[in-house]
């Protein structure tokens, strides 16, 4: 499923009196038959996202009544909201926690050549602090406090930046994040890169026994890329839902600055 964080979604998890990317869903399929009731439809989400983050890659489950027509399903989604493959799964299947791998990138919203003005970015050291922070770390300094969150130990697959048509472009992979880590991992970076902070107060963030506490990056910049499973899990895609994505993209690409360059990076690139 794609969608793109407008200022209307406040998210994509459903709460009470605010509109999500989940209530659309739902809505779509009880419009179109494929359940009739929220609660006994068996309905997941692989990963939830704040309100302005988009996806190319998020997925979810459900137990339907009938077999999936995506192109049907999107008739009752706005464009900015579709679903472009599916597999069928297992009762048992659980999308969150049967997922291999979650592939977040964020691309951020300053253009490089505006930090180039006052301050040359130090790639040498973001790269530098981007290999300190694979492997196993408790990361409850690059998270939100969340008392439902017990463990806060988890293990980075990938951390890179490189720069792409003048933004600086993070990619991270892991079979689970916490809450707001991404956003709070590209903050520190970019402030380690900009001279704001330097690389043995970047480390002592690793430290789980001192505990600090600032702002996340922009979450306008955050992508949810792709959600791996296994290979028994067989993912079809559908070609012309695939298309009404790629069209919406394209549509969307006369918009200038920083969000063409977004839209260009979800229909163009390829980050597997």
């Amino acid at each position: 499923m794609y969608y793109f964080g407008k200022s209307k979604y406040y998210g994509s998890q459903r709460q009470p009196n605010f509109l999500t990317i989940e209530d659309c869903v739902l809505d779509a399929l009880i419009k179109k038959d494929y359940i009739k009731n929220i609660k006994e439809s068996g309905f997941e989400a692989s990963s939830r996202t704040d309100r302005f983050v988009s996806a190319r890659g998020a997925c979810f489950t459900f137990i339907s009544d009938k077999k999936p027509i995506l192109m049907e399903i999107n008739s009752a989604l706005p464009n900015d909201i579709g679903v472009w493959a599916y597999a069928n799964v297992p009762l048992n299947f659980r999308s969150r926690y049967n997922a291999i791998f979650r592939h977040y990138i964020y691309m951020d919203p300053t253009p490089l050549s505006i930090y180039q003005k006052t301050n040359p970015v130090n790639m040498e050291l973001m790269l530098k602090a981007c290999n300190q922070l694979k492997g196993r770390h408790d990361f409850i300094n690059f998270s939100k406090k969340d008392k439902n969150e017990q463990k806060t130990v988890r293990d980075m697959d990938q951390v890179e930046v490189s720069i792409n048509k003048g933004y600086l472009i993070f990619q991270f992979k892991s079979r689970a994040f916490l809450r707001q880590q991404v956003r709070r991992m590209v903050k520190k970076l970019l402030e380690l890169g900009n001279g704001e902070i330097e690389y043995e107060e970047f480390l002592k963030l690793l430290d789980p026994t001192q505990i600090k506490s600032y702002q996340p990056a922009n979450p306008k910049g955050l992508i949810l890329w792709d959600i791996m499973f296994d290979n028994e899990i067989r993912i079809e895609e559908d070609k012309k839902s695939k298309e009404r994505m790629e069209k919406f993209f394209l549509n969307n690409e006369i918009i200038s600055g920083f969000k063409h360059q977004l839209f260009r990076l979800l229909q163009h690139y390829d980050f597997s």
